[in-house]
């Protein structure tokens, strides 16, 4: 059974920065490609920002580039996303997410279906 716990999320002030976790169990040997979906109040689910199985290619939201920094360890099988400069726009509950890589993963890494698991959320709540 594979599981994704996230961890590190919180209550912080514009500005302020956060490192959210992904931790994966119960994966066997294969490429996982990972990826960080938010949901705000009243709003639909959307992309934040993925990295493939080896770490070498990373991508993001137009809404976060250049404040959020997204990386792996391998070793631990954990994702972490690092952000920086939050806003309240930010406000959302942060959700880790996984799936077999594929070579044309940059075609698709935006989307949901492709992500196979997905763990339970975890609250970033950025006040102004």
């Amino acid at each position: 059974q594979v599981q994704l716990v996230e961890s590190g999320g919180g209550l912080v002030q514009a500005g302020d920065s956060l490192r959210l976790s992904c931790a994966a169990s119960g994966r066997t040997f294969s490429r996982w490609a990972t990826a960080w979906f938010r949901q705000a109040p009243g709003k639909k689910r959307e992309f934040v920002s993925a990295v493939t199985w080896s770490g070498g290619r990373q991508y993001y939201a137009d809404s976060v580039k250049g404040r959020f920094t997204i990386s792996k360890d391998n070793s631990k099988d954990t994702v972490y996303l690092d952000m920086t400069s939050l806003k309240s726009d930010d406000t959302a509950i942060y959700y880790c997410t996984s799936g077999r890589e594929t070579p044309d993963f940059f075609s698709y890494y935006r989307r949901e279906d492709p992500y196979e698991y997905w763990g339970q959320g975890t609250q970033v709540t950025v006040s102004s």
